[in-house]
């Protein structure tokens, strides 16, 4: 495993970090297609044991239930003080409550209140490592989420915040607000980023290397898309509700070419398309989701993946300028 600082901080984390979506009881929240705990957690334990010291979650992952595996999991088999948990905050899908989300979602200081304490109740942990804001609220002043997430930070309860996709004058405006104010500024951007969608690379891979962010891209094997032959599936795929929006059926030949490219160098196509992510400067460390050992497997074996600049070019040369999609 491979190791590097969170952006400009003094954490350390591996350059793999595993996403916690995967994990959760299949009959909650809006995902049928997650693990119950007794197959998430051979994933979680291989994690470990594979050096992975980052983890990510979120407060709205299968009605919370994947925030109490994970944690659950974590309290076994690992050293609170050397791993890195991270989860988010903005969505809530549990079950039962008001649909409409009123004081449920966003990012208000009562709603940012309330998730925090839910949150570390379910990892079982007094803090948490990094706490991100899972979209950006345009019904909040972001005066208010800052100095919200500021206190959370004074109050132990969260050692680092970070962002997830918005768009790039979004994430400026509050890296700006929270200088102005003397808050605690984001270390982290979680964006939407793989070969298949690299609209990222306009304006927020720019911005933020200059401001010491450091990137751990969601998606990076676009739900699996880039990790098989276009002819065949996978039962995630067969009921993702979500990839349809994200992605195109002509995606197809990029996927294609990954495959190629595979092939001739006879590695898994997952492999490949890491390796492509983990080779961009401005990349900390992609999320990688699991629902079994070999793709953690795959996603440690990209880290010694080098692709030559001719395989690069073939990557790349079919991707055609999108509609940004993910921020919602």
């Amino acid at each position: 495993m491979d190791y590097t600082k969170l952006g400009s901080t003094g954490l350390d984390v591996s350059r793999i970090c595993l996403g916690g979506m995967s994990f959760g009881d299949p009959g909650r929240g809006a995902h049928g297609w997650t693990l119950p705990e007794e197959q998430s957690r051979p994933i979680i334990l291989h994690a470990v044991e594979s050096g992975i010291t980052f983890f990510d979650t979120a407060n709205s992952y299968s009605d919370g239930s994947g925030e109490e595996i994970l944690g659950r999991a974590l309290k076994d088999y690992a050293r609170r003080d050397e791993i890195v948990i991270a989860t988010k905050v903005f969505h809530n899908n549990r079950t039962g409550h008001d649909r409409q989300g009123r004081n449920l979602t966003g990012l208000s200081r009562k709603a940012i209140m309330t998730e925090i304490d839910h949150s570390l109740r379910r990892l079982d942990v007094d803090y948490v490592d990094l706490y991100q804001i899972h979209r950006w609220d345009p019904h909040t002043p972001i005066e208010e989420t800052l100095e919200a997430l500021y206190d959370i930070v004074k109050a132990g309860k969260a050692r680092y915040i970070g962002a997830s996709s918005m768009f790039a004058w979004q994430f400026a405006k509050a890296l700006f607000t929270a200088d102005n104010h003397g808050w605690t500024r984001f270390v982290s951007m979680q964006d939407h980023y793989n070969l298949l969608h690299r609209e990222e690379e306009r304006e927020m891979h720019p911005l933020c290397p200059d401001q010491g962010i450091a990137v751990i891209p969601w998606s990076p094997l676009a739900r699996g898309r880039l990790a098989r032959d276009p002819a065949t599936s996978s039962v995630r795929s067969g009921s993702d509700q979500v990839s349809p929006t994200l992605y195109a059926p002509d995606d197809d030949r990029i996927v294609s070419r990954v495959v190629q490219i595979a092939g001739t160098h006879g590695l898994p196509p997952a492999q490949v398309a890491l390796a492509w992510v983990l080779g961009k400067p401005a990349v900390t460390a992609p999320l990688v989701g699991a629902t079994r050992i070999g793709h953690l497997d795959d996603a440690v074996a990209a880290l010694d993946v080098a692709l030559d600049p001719q395989d690069i070019a073939s990557l790349e040369e079919d991707y055609s300028p999108r509609r940004v999609v993910g921020f919602h």
